[in-house]
């Protein structure tokens, strides 16, 4: 694979598009230094506690814990609340937000990750598509109601053993609220935030059909291919490059573009390449005799 001609197809499909989406999995936090939990190897990396207790990330991830043992269930999300809190995302979200402004491109974001970081980088929440809800909203486990609300509880985690020291609580009936988040064994999941989101999506899309659209995906997996199914949809419609970025599973078929590099480093890439073309460089002008 010519690394450097698929850069310069990336920045030049970037730099001519009318709108811009982002499609993005677990891979993306990973410059930010959060774990994504690949395979069972990755997700007891990051929490040795539940390899003790033969514990996978769908068993970890399972709303059942919420109702036989709430300090258990909030263990584990509220050690990953208070990590997406206190983890800055990294530059790759910057370098999309510049190529927004720069480039005056109508955007939207999908992602399947629940940590709000788009929205921590400076992007609007109104063109967010979070498919699979996030820790920053909550609502009643039962539930007893359909509300969903932003998630200002503290929830200290004793790391030692993975149990919440504290519990959130339902407004309405006084009972344990989880995070809005679809879980594996989810009935309980409240989608109309979700839902919303989902029609805004729709909502752009129509109004870029005909457009040139540029999909830049990143860190999305094939073990669950939402996004990778949500990019490559798209990219069946004219007009419409995606741009899969994978260290390991960068594979898409042309006329889109694969780049097998994680988020920075790929962005970074296009982005000096898009950067170099704004000036011209010194030396570049020469007077022949």
């Amino acid at each position: 694979m010519d690394l450097e001609n698929t850069y310069s197809e990336a920045a030049g499909a970037i730099r001519n598009a009318d709108a811009l989406v982002v499609t993005a999995g677990a891979g993306m936090g990973v410059d930010s230094g959060l774990p994504d939990f690949r395979g069972p190897q990755g997700f007891w990396k990051a929490y040795p506690m539940y390899e003790r207790l033969g514990l996978r990330f769908m068993d970890a991830a399972n709303p059942s814990h919420f109702e036989r043992d709430p300090a258990f269930g909030w263990g584990f999300y509220g050690h990953r609340l208070n990590l997406y809190r206190d983890t800055v995302p990294h530059e790759g979200f910057q370098i999309l937000r510049r190529w927004v402004e720069r480039y005056r491109l109508e955007s939207f974001v999908v992602t399947s990750n629940v940590d709000g970081h788009f929205q921590k980088a400076g992007f609007a929440g109104d063109a967010v598509l979070e498919v699979h809800g996030t820790i920053h909203h909550l609502q009643c486990l039962t539930p007893c109601r359909d509300a969903i609300w932003p998630n200002d509880e503290s929830v200290p985690v004793d790391p030692g053993t993975m149990r919440a020291q504290r519990i959130p609580r339902c407004s309405g009936c006084g009972g344990v609220a989880r995070p809005n988040i679809l879980m594996f064994g989810d009935w309980s999941w409240i989608s109309d935030r979700t839902r919303e989101q989902e029609a805004r999506l729709d909502r752009f899309l129509g109004e870029a059909a005909g457009k040139k659209v540029v999909v830049v995906e990143m860190g999305a997996g094939s073990d669950i291919s939402t996004i990778r199914g949500m990019s490559e949809r798209l990219g069946r419609s004219q007009g419409v490059t995606v741009i899969r970025i994978n260290p390991r599973e960068p594979k898409i078929f042309a006329p889109h573009l694969q780049l097998p590099l994680g988020a920075l480093a790929a962005l970074t890439a296009i982005e000096e390449r898009l950067a170099g073309q704004l000036t011209l460089p010194p030396g570049s002008l020469k007077i022949i005799p």
